[in-house]
């Protein structure tokens, strides 16, 4: 069976490897195609391109925005991006000054509590990166204030604490808008990750839906099966394409595999042949 992952970071953004080295890996785990979806930020991707060139992998240019739904930030992943579109790339310049301002503000509070770090060494030496709180995370635990990335998160990292200040809200409509505009399909990503009960879950669905969502990421590393199988009857009943990625990040996510996700998760390339077989049939109408 040819295999797919939908869902993929490099270090442009949260991730470890960078897309060369990701496309690498994809090739020698023998994947189809992969979805390169750095958080707010396309810089990977003409780098992902050029080292998949003569190689049997086919490159899916994508993204990941995060948006606050009713207080909850979720996220919405954006495949057959057009990188080229000038409008889209100044929108995406927008999100990465928001992350600036707020990352300086998270900078400055830490150092206000006595725990140094630099800029830099938060990004790691790669300044182009679009800084995450997996990035804070490592500094945490290089520096020795934390044993963990887990711990850094709960005990410094949770969204709205006080070393953590919420970004600038970004809307769904924004969001969505955003894609649309770009001819984009999107895609909300790990549903269940929200902890919004089945209920609301299918709130949120509903109310993209409205907003021009057109995939549901049914498959993911953080569901079970039982979790997977509801997702994919809300497919059904919204008439939305299932979607699956593991949310690779590298070693910042070390118990997450490329194409394997966590717990022998495999993905089909015949959900990425049904979504290009509708995008060709919309430039045929």
């Amino acid at each position: 069976m040819n295999l797919v992952d939908l869902h993929v970071h490099s270090n442009a953004s949260d991730g470890t490897l960078t897309p060369s080295e990701i496309v690498s890996l994809a090739v020698k785990k023998k994947l189809t195609a992969i979805a390169l979806t750095d958080h707010d930020t396309i810089d990977g991707l003409e780098e992902a391109k050029e080292a998949s060139f003569n190689q049997p992998l086919d490159i899916i240019p994508g993204i990941e925005l995060s948006c606050v739904y009713k207080g909850q930030e979720i996220h919405i992943l954006g495949l057959f991006v057009d990188s080229s579109d000038p409008h889209f790339i100044s929108e995406i310049s927008v999100l990465k000054n928001i992350r600036d301002k707020r990352n300086q503000e998270i900078i400055r509070r830490f150092q206000e509590a006595d725990m140094k770090f630099t800029l830099e060494e938060v990004t790691a030496g790669n300044p182009r990166t679009v800084i995450t709180r997996a990035h804070f995370a490592r500094v945490l635990c290089e520096k020795g204030y934390v044993k963990t990335m887990d711990q850094a998160f709960k005990k410094y990292l949770t969204y709205g604490c006080h070393f953590c200040p919420k970004k600038e809200d970004i809307t769904p409509e924004h969001a969505m808008k955003i894609l649309k505009d770009n001819h984009a399909f999107p895609v909300l990503a790990h549903p269940y990750l929200y902890h919004m009960g089945d209920k609301k879950t299918e709130e949120l669905v509903m109310d993209l839906k409205d907003l021009g969502l057109l995939g549901l990421e049914v498959y993911h590393s953080s569901n079970n099966s039982y979790e997977s199988g509801k997702l994919k009857k809300l497919t059904k009943q919204y008439g939305l394409f299932p979607t699956g990625g593991s949310d690779f990040h590298g070693s910042n996510k070390p118990d997450i595999d490329l194409g394997n996700g966590r717990g022998g998760l495999r993905i089909s390339y015949l959900l990425l042949e049904d979504i290009k077989k509708y995008r060709q049939e919309q430039l045929e109408l």
